[in-house]
């Protein structure tokens, strides 16, 4: 039989494996191909080729190219064109399901790269409908192989400062212009490029998909107009060098609690604070009163975590102004409420290795394991040559490795006169560094007529 060189060798065609030829019959647009068998594929993809085809199945079989091999005219040529024509089919088909999906709006954008947080809404919706591994599978080989270079036009830049208020490791770029303008941040990219309330941030913008409200940051690119990953690959926060706290705290407010706390148990940037007591003994109201003379406090950036707080004082803390970055309700898990601590103090850390100054308030410690409670307020430290992170959380008694104990009685919180500390069971290491010599005369002094 004599072909012409684009017609593919029946003999060739007889030894290829049944995968290869439904690849070819797509390439050449045959319907219902997998319904055909061996042979009369093999006889439809000749048709369609423009050769005639094999009469009988016997006759494909019996070329006996399974014990001879064809000859070099037919194979020298004809090999090579269906390993490419089989390449092209599978790439066209893997482009065309690609572009299905982002047609659809299912699909990633293809210069981003996401983590799964970076496109929840799609993953989710997607796995609800049972379609998620396909779909997965057919876009993923071209997001990894996307890059900047692939950006394409409709991804505008933009640069806006970050706010990280709600609360779930994410967050928005704030542009200046209305709610709808703001650009959301995953908590992939914030944790990835160690973002902090009030970066500046620059970086490609996607549009918004089906179901989502905001546009999305495609990759952050500058961090307060330095590289991202010069600002991301700094030293790390448990590495830099800690001193004890040597610059106090002055709260300025002329409620008798604080001021006694802030003359009799002093503490500083960087201190790890517990404020100790039986049940009733007035933790929550002096976590309140406290709360309100940090923030009052020039360049401190305060944040406030309710862990275990019962539905009574979550109201209490909102009419007082306070809003909790994190929380976790009484009825929640030990594991839930050391969550809603550990991400507050994550991005406090941020902070204090950007050279700033931040206050994590939590009510309270006393779900949680003494470890576990250790391991949380021992993230609070003064950083030497840098920031600090001070810790300041209520708990039944003393954690262990706290700078200042803030102990409370019962009995004078329940007759109402205050300041209810009680001074013998509180105590500051090293407060003449917070207060002078003298300063720490005078509290031990009267601690001394406490005692009596």
């Amino acid at each position: 039989m004599s072909n012409p060189s684009s017609v593919l060798d029946p003999a060739e065609l007889a030894a290829s494996p049944l995968a290869d030829l439904h690849l070819i019959a797509d390439e050449l647009g045959l319907d219902g191909y997998r319904r055909l068998r061996k042979a009369q594929l093999i006889d439809a993809i000749l048709v369609a080729q423009g050769g005639e085809p094999v009469s009988e199945a016997g006759e494909v079989a019996g070329v006996g190219v399974a014990d001879e091999e064809p000859s070099t005219a037919d194979s020298g040529e004809e090999r090579p064109r269906r390993r490419s024509r089989g390449g092209r089919s599978r790439s066209r088909r893997a482009t065309e399901e690609t572009q299905e999906a982002t047609a659809a709006g299912d699909e990633a954008d293809a210069t981003e790269v996401p983590d799964e947080e970076d496109r929840p809404a799609r993953r989710r919706s997607r796995g609800a409908g049972g379609g998620r591994g396909r779909s997965r599978g057919a876009a993923d080989p071209d997001e990894g192989a996307a890059g900047p270079e692939s950006e394409p036009d409709d991804h505008r830049l933009v640069e806006g400062t970050v706010d990280l208020s709600t609360g779930n490791g994410s967050g928005f770029v704030r542009l200046g212009g209305s709610e709808d303008e703001d650009v959301y941040v995953s908590a992939a990219q914030v944790k990835r490029c160690e973002l902090v309330s009030g970066d500046r941030v620059a970086g490609p913008v996607r549009p918004p998909r089906r179901s989502e409200r905001y546009s999305s940051l495609v990759r952050v690119d500058t961090i307060n107009d330095r590289p991202a990953d010069e600002v991301a690959e700094g030293t790390r926060f448990e590495d830099l060098v800690a001193a004890f706290p040597d610059v106090r705290l002055a709260l300025g407010t002329e409620d008798p609690t604080v001021k006694a706390v802030e003359w009799l148990t002093p503490f500083g940037r960087g201190s790890r604070v517990t404020v100790v007591g039986p049940p009733q003994s007035g933790k929550t109201e002096t976590l309140l009163r406290l709360l309100a003379g940090l923030t009052a406090v020039e360049g401190l950036e305060v944040s406030l975590v309710l862990a275990g707080a019962r539905p009574e004082e979550l109201g209490l803390w909102k009419e007082a102004g306070a809003e909790p970055l994190a929380s976790a309700a009484l009825g929640a898990s030990a594991e839930a409420q050391a969550a809603a601590v550990e991400s507050a103090i994550d991005q406090a850390k941020r902070i204090a290795t950007r050279g700033g100054d931040a206050v994590v308030v939590v009510d309270g410690l006393e779900g949680l394991s003494p470890a576990v409670a250790r391991r949380l307020l021992s993230a609070a430290r003064n950083l030497v040559d840098g920031g600090s992170l001070t810790i300041v959380a209520s708990a039944s008694g003393p954690v262990g490795g706290e700078t200042t104990v803030i102990a409370l009685d019962p009995v004078l919180t329940a007759l109402r006169r205050f300041p209810a500390v009680d001074l013998a069971a509180s105590g500051t290491l090293r407060p003449e560094l917070l207060v002078g010599d003298a300063g720490a005369e005078a509290i031990a002094k009267a601690r001394e007529e406490t005692l009596g």
